[in-house]
């Protein structure tokens, strides 16, 4: 089952989040917040829809919340991007790559990653 879609920013605070769990609300509107002109009050809301969604869960350490990624951002993204094919671009993943390739700016590094995972996509079709 999947997991509900999140927004930008929201996955933005839980990559911020997953490089410094656990913390509380305080510490990531202090850190998060402030540098991208969120008030505390933002920061809780994402926080806690980022919750709801089954993204993150907090316990209480001290009086305080402390809150932690569940699966981590990587999940997240893949969801994401799953979630973008299909809705954006109708299941074809052809449109990004064609963006890709006029885009132009693909790193040895980035390509050498595209091509293992067209290889390994070759693999699978020979299997089936």
């Amino acid at each position: 089952m999947s997991r509900p879609s999140i927004g930008d920013q929201e996955l933005a605070l839980l990559h911020h989040l997953a490089e410094r769990e656990p913390a509380s609300v305080g510490e990531m509107a202090a850190d998060y917040g402030e540098t991208h002109g969120l008030a505390r009050s933002t920061v809780l809301t994402m926080m806690e829809r980022l919750r709801a969604k089954g993204y993150l869960k907090r316990r209480q350490f001290k009086g305080v919340y402390r809150y932690t990624t569940t699966t981590g951002p990587g999940e997240a993204m893949r969801s994401a991007v799953g979630q973008f094919v299909e809705k954006t671009l109708s299941g074809s993943v052809s449109p990004f790559v064609a963006w890709m390739a006029e885009r132009g700016e693909v790193s040895d590094d980035e390509l050498a990653e595209l091509e293992a995972l067209v290889t390994r996509l070759q693999s699978g079709r020979g299997e089936k």
